[in-house]
């Protein structure tokens, strides 16, 4: 890891313990998500997964904290190798930590429909054991983000990505496979949301990216502009349950992944195109 990448992961990680230490309200959660959709690239089947995951959303004195854990367990149509039938295991883990700039300069930074102005930095890190690729993906993150003053939850910004992998399967056939490979370094436009809806026990909520070509894959082909939206509809059963409010929901989401992970689908077939319903149940404690 160069000089500028082990400055940025200190910042973020020396951000991170500062929030754990004096946290103005936080957040922790585990939920499970299903569906049937899921694709792969260079997959053309229609692959079932199971998803846990553990999530923490804090704030403290100068901004927020947010950490994501997915474990995602496929079944047999995404295959751990060409002898078993077993389905291959993910984990996928985000961190990213927002500096609010006004807090920091101590009085707060609003103009027009926006609220605050931040500086978001964090990192991707994940590993999977599937037959043809297994990722390794290492992605650092930074860039300014904007809160808008809406009910509930609005945040847009435009990041700096810098991310590498170092896949150890079949695929791709690289020379020297087990070297880490970078990608160029490319930029995305990032939003995340959560909105109240009326007086209901009901919420929509989700994220999304659109992540800019990151130059030559390890194979030397074109990577493509990358869209990835995750949106979900879910209803509070807390109350309805003598739970405190917002401690167990439930609903519906649904993810569009178009050119996931940068692959064009006229190399990567339409395993490049994920559209995905899921159910999810959420427990916050």
């Amino acid at each position: 890891m160069n000089r500028k990448k082990l400055v940025a992961l200190s910042l973020a990680m020396g951000a991170f313990a500062a929030g754990a230490q004096a946290a103005d309200f936080s957040d922790t959660s585990i939920s499970y998500r299903y569906g049937s959709k899921f694709a792969e690239p260079f997959n053309g089947q229609d692959i079932s997964k199971n998803i846990i995951a553990l999530t923490h959303v804090s704030g403290y004195k100068y901004g927020t904290n947010f950490f994501n854990l997915d474990f995602l367990m496929s079944d047999k149509k995404d295959p751990v190798s060409l002898t078993q039938t077993s389905g291959a295991q993910e984990a996928y883990l985000v961190y990213r930590n927002t500096i609010d700039i006004g807090r920091l300069r101590g009085e707060d930074i609003k103009f027009g429909p926006f609220k605050a102005l931040g500086l978001q930095l964090g990192f991707d890190v994940n590993t999977k054991n599937d037959v043809g690729y297994n990722s390794r993906k290492r992605m650092l993150v930074a860039g300014p983000m904007l809160s808008w003053d809406v009910p509930g939850r609005l945040n847009t910004g435009i990041l700096i990505l810098e991310e590498s992998n170092a896949p150890s399967g079949a695929f791709p056939p690289i020379s020297g496979v087990k070297a880490r490979y970078t990608y160029k370094t490319h930029a995305a436009f990032s939003v995340d949301f959560g909105f109240p809806i009326a007086s209901l026990p009901l919420s929509f909520e989700g994220y999304g990216l659109v992540i800019a070509p990151k130059g030559k894959d390890e194979v030397g082909a074109d990577t493509a502009t990358e869209t990835h939206f995750d949106v979900s509809l879910m209803y509070d059963f807390g109350g309805t349950m003598g739970l405190p409010k917002n401690s167990l929901k439930a609903g519906l989401e649904y993810e569009y992944w178009k050119n996931k992970f940068g692959n064009k689908a006229s190399i990567a077939g339409p395993g490049s195109f994920a559209k995905t319903p899921m159910v999810r149940v959420e427990y916050h404690f």
